[in-house]
């Protein structure tokens, strides 16, 4: 094999670099509700307890078409072709966004344009995982799924920014048509000319490098890393994986979410305002994601480092809903974000270590989907339910710490049980 060094460079880490950018105009389309949720709900005149009741199902939606996508289309997505299946859910999930401008008219129009967003987006990141798997050796795929994965963090740290202000400036019906037109014209060029399916030596990847990259991983063991088909379906391990992400799941979009609202009803910060609190926290995110994937390439702790990052998170969460100052919230909540980011770094290698080389599209696929399935619509449901029943935020926020503590025992158990 090729030593790191000898092929530190080479054609390959542009194309996490593409999709990092096709993954941030993704999660813009994705997040610009929960953004708008607390200007649709003065739009439409909803108190606190009609936006739990709503929210959760605005929110939600998307996360059942989503994970349905991601079960049910990966698989055909991954014989379609990797590179084409990631061009046509840009085009779809940019389609749809745009469409709430014209048709954003009432919430049962918006429930079922979130469902057709969620439909659109579903192989999106299950493409993206099989394209790093044929590109990248094992020992690199934290930093590799990382650099596309920083695409999440940094649409979350930056969409306040860019979208709190051109709400204020043009409404939200509008900058919804605006995200929707320029992340097409941006992803859709530079999918098309710059990702290859699999490294080849005509699309200008060197001998030297295609030997490294396609050089066998070996386990401790002296077997093969890449199991059969079947076997991974009977793999615990795979399911506990999945059973972490689920909590993982819940614990971010639970956040993600329901934070703009929680600062804005529970703690009495004016919408106009939410732009840099809101990006300072979830910018500490891209410095986590940054730092724990170079860990977990370096000490090869992947699931250890995502258990302790959910503990100490889920502590400050805690710690968060006590107080009420803007800059105390700011620093707890950017603490929690920074150590889950662990699981986000390390996320992908995990499930990538455990599939079987020609179905990592569809197995990252069944992952992503039943982690989104039950965490995302939960992350969603639960929160606005408690509001809805109690008309409290803080108590919904609480239950986010409940599924950090548990996703974090899932962690360490793992971490006895996956060798790389």
């Amino acid at each position: 094999m090729l030593t790191h060094t000898a092929a530190s460079w080479g054609v390959r880490w542009r194309v996490p670099v593409v999709l990092a950018v096709t993954v941030f105009v993704n999660y813009l389309d994705r997040n610009n509700l929960s953004l708008a949720l607390p200007r649709i709900a003065q739009d439409f005149g909803w108190s606190d307890r009609q936006i739990g009741a709503n929210g959760e199902w605005l929110l939600g939606a998307f996360f059942l078409s989503y994970a349905l996508s991601n079960m049910l289309l990966s698989p055909v997505a991954e014989r379609f072709g990797s590179k084409r299946s990631v061009i046509a859910a840009i085009a779809a999930f940019s389609i749809f966004t745009i469409l709430s401008a014209p048709l954003g008219q009432s919430l049962t129009a918006l429930i079922v344009l979130r469902l057709l967003l969620g439909l659109g987006e579903g192989v999106h990141i299950p493409m993206s995982s099989a394209i790093t798997s044929r590109w990248f050796p094992i020992h690199e795929r934290s930093r590799a799924n990382a650099i596309w994965g920083a695409g999440i963090t940094l649409a979350i740290a930056t969409a306040p920014l860019i979208i709190i202000p051109l709400i204020n400036a043009i409404g939200w019906r509008s900058t919804f048509a605006v995200l929707g037109v320029a992340g097409m014209l941006l992803s859709i060029p530079l999918v098309w000319f710059f990702v290859q399916d699999q490294p080849q030596s005509e699309g200008g990847v060197s001998d030297r490098e295609l030997a490294y990259i396609r050089a066998e991983p070996v386990n401790v063991d002296g077997h093969l890393s890449r199991t059969s088909r079947a076997r991974y379906l009977r793999d615990r391990r795979f399911w506990l994986v999945v059973l972490g992400g689920t909590l993982n799941a819940f614990c971010a979009f639970g956040t993600l979410n329901w934070l703009p609202t929680y600062f804005s009803r529970a703690k009495g910060i004016n919408f106009e305002q939410l732009g840099w609190p809101l990006a300072l926290i979830f910018a500490a995110g891209i410095v986590g994601i940054a730092l724990m994937a170079y860990l977990g390439d370096m000490l090869q702790r992947r699931t250890l480092l995502a258990g302790i990052g959910f503990l100490i998170g889920g502590g400050m969460v805690y710690v968060a809903s006590s107080v009420n100052t803007l800059n105390l919230l700011v620093v707890y909540f950017a603490i929690a974000v920074f150590f889950q980011s662990a699981y986000g770094a390390q996320e992908y290698a995990i499930v990538q270590h455990l599939l079987p080389s020609d179905r990592v599209g569809a197995g990252t696929g069944l992952y992503n989907g039943l982690s989104v399935l039950v965490g995302g619509v939960g992350g969603s449901l639960i929160p606005g339910t408690i509001v809805a029943m109690t008309g409290s935020f803080d108590a919904a926020i609480l239950s986010i710490v409940v599924g950090a503590l548990l996703a974090a025992v899932v962690m360490v158990l793992l971490s006895w049980m996956i060798d790389y």
